[in-house]
């Protein structure tokens, strides 16, 4: 099979690139290694909340060194962007603001462009290749070496952290024997697969606003999925330990943060790579017990690793949010043993039964992948009844997109992007009118709801999330109204009534 190269292509104008993932910007200032005066560095975070995590990190080890954030990427004298290689549009994005920011060098201040991300880890050697205007690029393993790209030296005391794999799970180690992890034929690929995994001691610059953080809990992926190449981007599946997370969730607490989501590849196989059983419930258990903490979430759980024991600890505590967020990725058995995933409609209709039957007003969000190698149409259409039947809360619907490594890459019959977008869209137009009906069925409810400030659609309007909401993937709550003496203010929560619905978004009004 040959290579599959990166296209790089002339980056769209500025404000006209299409993304379906919000790009977080921040920046840092330090003294340079070349120039008496200051220099400016700016970074561009594209991707996951994972990815953002990492951008933080890298942006606490540069102020740790005595840098300071901007977000201004004219003012910049080194860039630097976090990019993302997940499927073809994410690398696409990524190597359009790749060219968006070289133009800050050839036509600004800018005098250095740091690559770093998963689409190093996939396109080393090309990068360097074919963007000159790239000077240093750092993998997903590599983070402490931001210092060294950007050209800032170390703190005199400061020492670098371990890049130690804490443990390891047998599943994992046997996949690792049938080759899940090789990335032989990726030219560039360093040998070790990234191993690094940040802790309470690491700094971070939040680029989330001050009354919500995320937590990686673990990284990297044992899971054998044919559709996917994270695993080769991000190495085994790690837990973080478990002091290590309350210590961080508690300092986080401490300067204002009232929301946590916990992230990584796979949330519900927390702790196991350590022997920890039901690991995720018993952390979210001790995080519930924080007490400037208002909302607990988790994100991305694997259908099979949902136990009795999360369950009830999701429904037993106030502060642990309903909600869960499950990537089923199809429900045709026959096409879940081809990505093998396993399961079947059957199968999660009997689980989302329980897990709606443990948690009364649990919201369930999941997505599926359309186009899926030798995706037939009855198999298509068991997804669509399933989806019809099961009455998702939220819900996703990806193309397929092919990436060399994962072992999708070599099978055949693959599908026209054409058929592959009719299908996406067929999909998501059954889910728009379920959406529709459960919004309305809200009318009238109340709910505690978490101020973000003024709408991204209007400044008319105010917006905020309610427990329902994870932060940035969901449809929005839009204030229109509230008590004349209240003076609301982002981040504090509120009593609010839905007085409106549409599609995927709702109207509310702040009540006394």
């Amino acid at each position: 099979m040959p290579s599959k190269d990166l296209t790089i292509t002339a980056p769209a104008e500025s404000g006209t690139r299409e993304s379906s993932r919000k790009r977080h910007i921040a920046g840092a200032k330090s003294n340079g290694d070349v120039s008496t005066r200051p220099q400016t560095i700016g970074f561009v975070s594209l991707g996951c909340p994972k990815n953002l995590v990492d951008s933080e990190v890298m942006m606490g080890l540069l102020a740790r060194a005595g840098a300071q954030l901007t977000q201004r990427a004219e003012d910049a004298d080194v860039i630097v962007v976090n990019t993302c290689s997940f499927i073809q549009s994410a690398q696409q994005e990524s190597v359009n603001t790749i060219l968006e920011m070289a133009g800050h060098k050839t036509n600004g201040k800018a005098k250095k462009l740091v690559v770093a991300g998963c689409l190093v880890e996939r396109f080393r050697d090309q990068i360097r290749k074919d963007i000159p205007e790239v000077d240093a690029v750092v993998g997903t393993g590599e983070l402490e070496n931001i210092l060294d790209a950007a050209g800032v030296a170390p703190a005199p005391a400061q020492t670098n952290s371990p890049f130690v794999i804490l443990g390891s799970r047998p599943e994992g180690d046997a996949r690792a024997a049938q080759g899940r992890f090789s990335r032989d034929n990726w030219d560039g690929a360093v040998a070790d697969l990234p191993n690094y995994l940040y802790d309470d001691a690491t700094p971070r610059i939040l680029a989330t606003p001050r009354h919500m953080a995320y937590i990686k809990i673990a990284e990297g992926c044992d899971h054998p999925c044919t559709f996917c190449i994270i695993p080769q981007l991000r190495g085994q599946f790690r837990s973080r330990r478990f002091e290590s997370v309350i210590a961080e969730a508690e300092r986080l607490a401490q300067s204002g943060v009232r929301e946590i989501t916990l992230i990584g590849q796979d949330t519900t196989c927390y702790g196991e790579d350590f022997s920890l059983k039901d690991g995720l419930a018993l952390l979210l258990e001790k995080l519930a017990a924080i007490e400037d903490l208002k909302w607990v979430r988790f994100l991305y759980a694997y259908p099979n690793k949902i136990t009795g024991k999360l369950l009830d600890t999701i429904a037993s505590h106030e502060k642990i949010c309903s909600y869960m967020d499950v990537p089923l990725q199809h429900a045709s058995a026959s096409v879940l043993k081809r990505m093998k995933r396993g399961g079947g409609s059957d199968v999660f209709l009997r689980s989302i039964e329980k897990m709606r039957r443990i948690i009364p007003d649990l919201t369930l969000r999941t997505s599926f992948i359309v186009g899926f190698p030798g995706e037939t149409e009855r198999e298509f259409e068991e997804l669509c009844d399933f989806v019809r039947e099961a009455q998702f809360d939220w819900m996703g619907a990806f193309s397929y997109s092919d990436q060399e490594g994962a072992a999708a890459f070599s099978q055949e019959k693959k599908l026209s992007e054409r058929e592959i977008e009719r299908r996406r869209k067929h999909l998501m137009s059954i889910q728009r009118q379920i959406s529709k009906k459960k919004k309305k069925k809200l009318i009238g409810q109340e709910f505690d709801l978490l101020l973000e400030g003024e709408s991204e659609e209007t400044d008319l309007l105010l917006e905020g999330r309610t427990q329902m909401h994870a932060p940035e993937i969901d449809g929005k709550v839009f204030v229109n109204d509230f008590p004349e003496d209240l003076d609301p203010k982002p981040g504090e929560f509120y009593r609010a009534e839905i007085t409106e619905a549409h599609d995927y978004d709702v109207v509310a009004r702040i009540i006394p």
